[in-house]
């Protein structure tokens, strides 16, 4: 019984940084209708952006977040602009397209520069016991970033005038336009956005697992599999979606081999998309 309380805790603390990946999916796809096939390798950046923050700088982890973050919004806007504002009103299979090529150029570059060998940010806070479960001080800490980030994000949308004119676009790009949006602005500051919360989370995830430049496919795909759980274009039921597959992560180590993980997760994933596939909580603009 202590190790499955352990291991759902552990889990529902991963769960949450599981959720800020897949904010900044949810969040581009919402406002854009775009489907950003670079999310896994820009996850890889903010894991590096936080080793050579710490290794090469010796900024602490927590405080080389801002510094991943600020350079993962900017690095949004300068992708938006380059590639995806070009492609924007053209068929879906051109926006897959075009930030594929995003993906395999971060991927390239970071292969040439990294290699492919396991890197790994050695920084501990010690374990926390609260009864007979046990976890990592990282894993708290980052659990109450990733909710910090998750309020400022909510507060942002709903009480913030940038908020409102990216809610505004999302709804009715047109629309928007007519009342006086500046709609092009907003749509690069929602992809930046979106880039940096897959940043932050990368960051997050990299004070407490190893990592390479391909590291960034796999939680991609949990991103994928968090968004429809918690209905594509819905940033809050995305922290939803990550808490229930952190929790997935958390109960099948205790009952069957690890290997059996991913299988239970897509097979839930192909499960949502038969049953509900606006998700748990639906789109929300």
């Amino acid at each position: 019984m202590d190790f499955l309380l352990s291991s759902l805790s552990d889990g529902l603390l991963i769960g949450f940084i599981y959720g800020v990946a897949a904010m900044g999916l949810t969040l581009i796809f919402g406002v854009m209708d775009v489907i950003n096939l670079a999310h896994g390798p820009i996850i890889a950046l903010g894991m590096f952006g936080i080793y050579l923050t710490f290794n090469n700088i010796g900024l602490q982890p927590y405080i080389g977040l801002i510094l991943v973050a600020a350079i993962g919004l900017l690095l949004g806007i300068i992708i938006y602009l380059i590639v995806v504002r070009r492609v924007l009103d053209a068929p879906h299979l051109s926006t897959l397209l075009a930030t594929f090529s995003v993906n395999m150029i971060i991927i390239g570059l970071g292969t040439a520069y990294f290699s492919t060998a396991p890197y790994n940010v050695d920084f501990s806070l010690g374990r926390v016991s609260l009864g007979p479960i046990t976890l990592l001080g990282t894993r708290v800490i980052g659990a109450l970033a990733a909710i910090l980030v998750t309020i400022g994000l909510y507060l942002f949308l709903y009480r913030t005038r940038p908020g409102r004119y990216i809610r505004a676009v999302a709804n009715n790009r047109n629309a928007a336009e007519l009342m006086g949006v500046p709609s092009n602005k907003i749509l690069a500051l929602s992809f930046g956005l979106g880039t940096m919360l897959a940043a932050f989370s990368g960051g997050l995830i990299a004070t407490f697992f190893p990592f390479t430049i391909l590291a960034g496919g796999s939680y991609e795909l949990k991103s994928f599999v968090i968004c429809v759980l918690g209905g594509m274009g819905n940033p809050i039921g995305a922290l939803l979606g990550g808490l229930i597959l952190g929790l997935i992560e958390g109960i099948i180590p205790t009952i069957m081999e690890t290997t059996w993980v991913p299988v239970v997760e897509f097979a839930l994933f192909v499960i949502i998309l038969l049953v509900r596939p606006s998700g748990l909580l639906g789109a929300k603009k």
